[in-house]
């Protein structure tokens, strides 16, 4: 079966399971699917009647996966596609619509209870930081965003938001290759005050041999945070929330396709690559209802990050301030926020200091008549860059670029709706592609060299949808276009060799279907589908090698499937499976290596079993071992989850 008719298939397999759960809900109104809400725009919506696409996953999605990290959960059981960044699991390389593997993480806005994760260089966001324990829900916006989210929005946002509990409750696991895992919360909600904390440890004793120096890739993760909230009166709310992780790991070098294929957990000979991470933050936020319908926000963060290359003396420290205000109108028909954002990060190494400070406005605006929704919004931003050498003449330059974005939903009946969502987004280029790495003579990299600034990307974006809404069953169904300027890359003639420059012209399209099907009270289906093309239309770096090429690193289908048992009252059984076809690796953008990214594949499976305060779990991930791995180039493949690993835990409430 080709592409196109597995991706017709897929579609209309499920509209046709939507129609038989609508001849059975009658029987099962008391296992109808909960209304999910989503403020991506910062205006409270039902998912149903978003003018953009959404993808949200709730607690109960997160419980009954078996997932054991963020990392772990959004690359087994969404449409985002996730993997280790050259064998770090803790800052994951990401692909979300096309994007790619190289780049794709700077495409998307990842952010935390509104705190911005995004670094202002080449690091991938910290995500493998955040305790899972702690998440309540995670909103994937798709193709939209870039208004409330400005910079690097173009794939769309990913936002993660956490929310206190009453009580208090003590998670401890083991698992495989001497895993350990450990989590203790509190937390109390009043009708004045809330406080929640969280302290998480976690260890593994790495997954493949040991170095030449005696060490396996092991990790290990100390995270802590706390969150307080009060209203003195009844108009004012106040926050206050701080947070630190430490992370100390190693991980592995890549293999030739040889080693891969005799043994993915061999050392080639080299010591594993150490790094440590370091990141803390604190907040203070305030929320006032200034009249009826009229609310005033304020939001200020700072956060301090340092990343350390022991064996290479490279030494990173962060700091990131940033601010928030927004005056909001939520009126019964229309909804309006307007503000002012602000990021200022800054990273200094023994030789210089680099930053890259945002400045923006925005407008965002929604408005209901009747059965239709309408939504629009502008952005302007502005981007100032400075690189101040400890000798030598120092650099800046300025870029002022905008954004805006058109909505519309409108819902045909009680059960269907329709929407559309027209974005335009830009990328402005991190602090790292204006400078080439300068290695030594045994490839260990020593400096960098400046190598002029480049053009920022800019993308438009259309997205055509519908939902179908049973009581039992959830479908979406979207199709979309993007059209790039731009597009950032780094182009390596060698393994050796960077040039961070533009892609001129480049496009993507897709398909993407989402679906929920409460086939009986004790059994849920889930299906999670993205059939996706990215082409690279005219690029002058390759010499015209690149045009008409698939970006590399861009699998063109993902595919999760699930099934949730509810074996009883107190017992649960979920079954995943995820697959995504292969691609071009990493840095073929030619598409003519011989070796090309393999297929994706794994087989998970949890259980549950709740007692009145204890609940028991176990869970099997890569069940049927298929050896998964990144590749860059010929010869250079990071192995990934090659091999079955497994949890068992005990969860404690008081």
């Amino acid at each position: 079966m080709n592409i196109r008719l597995s991706a017709t298939y897929v579609a209309v397999t499920s509209l046709f399971l939507s129609s038989i759960s609508g001849a059975i809900a009658k029987d099962l109104d008391e296992s109808q699917l909960e209304t999910i809400i989503v403020t991506a725009n910062r205006i409270e919506t039902p998912d149903v009647a978003a003018p953009y696409a959404s993808e949200v996953h709730t607690r109960k999605d997160i419980e009954r996966s078996g997932a054991t990290s963020l990392v772990d959960y959004l690359n087994r059981q969404s449409s985002v596609q996730l993997m280790p960044n050259f064998g770090n699991r803790f800052t994951p390389s990401i692909n979300m619509r096309g994007y790619g593997t190289n780049d794709g993480f700077e495409n998307v806005v990842i952010s935390l209870d509104g705190r911005r994760l995004n670094n202002i260089d080449l690091a991938p966001q910290l995500i493998g930081a955040i305790p899972l324990e702690d998440i309540d829900r995670i909103e994937i916006t798709k193709g939209s965003g870039s208004v409330a989210y400005g910079d690097g929005a173009t794939a769309g946002s990913i936002q993660i938001y956490t929310k206190p509990r009453t009580g208090a409750s003590i998670d401890v696991n083991v698992g495989s290759h001497a895993a350990l895992g450990s989590t203790a919360q509190a937390g109390y909600v009043g009708e004045r005050f809330t406080v929640s904390a969280t302290a998480e440890h976690d260890k593994s004793g790495g997954f493949s041999d040991k170095d030449p120096s005696g060490h396996r890739d092991s990790s290990t993760a100390d995270n802590w945070r706390i969150g307080l909230t009060g209203r003195p009166i009844d108009k004012l709310k106040l926050s206050l929330d701080a947070g630190d992780g430490r992370i100390d790991l190693r991980y592995p070098n890549s293999l030739t396709h040889s080693q891969f294929r005799d043994d993915p957990a061999m050392n080639n000979g080299r010591n594993y690559t150490h790094q440590f991470f370091r990141d803390g933050y604190w907040a203070v936020g305030a929320d006032y209802d200034i009249a009826p319908n009229w609310r005033l926000t304020a939001r200020h963060i700072d956060e301090d990050k340092r990343s350390e290359f022991p064996q290479f003396s490279i030494r990173f420290d962060y700091r990131y301030l940033s601010d928030d205000i927004a005056l909001q109108y939520l009126g019964d028909a229309l909804s309006v926020t307007a503000g002012l954002q602000t990021f200022d990060g800054k990273r200094a190494d023994a030789s210089s200091e680099t930053s890259k400070k945002n400045e923006a406005v925005f407008v965002q605006g929604q408005y209901e008549i009747g059965r239709l929704i309408l939504s629009a919004g502008a952005r302007r931003e502005r981007v100032k860059y400075e690189f101040d050498p400890s000798s030598g003449a120092g650099l800046t330059d300025d870029k002022r670029l905008s954004s805006w974005d058109l909505g519309a939903n409108y819902r045909i009946d009680d059960v269907l709706s329709v929407f559309g969502n027209y974005n335009y987004s830009y990328q402005a280029p991190d602090i790292d592609r204006f400078f080439v790495p300068v290695f030594d003579a045994d490839f260990n990299l020593v400096g960098a060299e400046f190598n002029g600034f480049i053009k920022p990307m800019r993308v438009r974006t259309l997205t055509l949808g519908l939902n179908h809404v049973l009581p039992i069953n959830r479908l979406k169904l979207g199709v979309f276009h993007a059209g790039l300027r731009d597009e950032i890359y780094d182009f390596k003639p060698s393994a050796f060799t960077d040039i961070n420059t533009n892609l001129d012209k480049s496009h993507k399209y897709g398909l993407e279907v989402q679906d929920t099907w409460r086939i009986s009270p004790m059994l849920t289906g889930v299906l999670n589908y993205s059939w996706t093309r990215a082409i690279i239309d005219h690029e002058d770096m390759g010499g015209g090698a690149f045009n008409g090429k698939e970006l590399p690193g861009a699998p063109r289908n993902n595919v999760v499937l699930g099934l949730n048992f509810a074996v009883s009252d107190r017992d649960n059984l979920y079954l995943s499976h995820t697959w995504r076809s292969k691609t071009w690796a990493a840095d073929d953008f030619d598409n003519n290596n011989e070796q090309r990214q393999r297929a994706y594949q794994s087989t998970d499976i949890a259980y549950r079993h709740r007692l009145d305060k204890v609940e028991l779990y176990a869970a099997v991930s890569n069940l049927f071992n298929y050896k998964n791995g990144t590749w860059v180039r010929d010869d250079a493949i990071y192995p990934v989850d090659f091999e079955r690993t497994w949890k068992v835990g005990a969860k404690l409430s008081f």
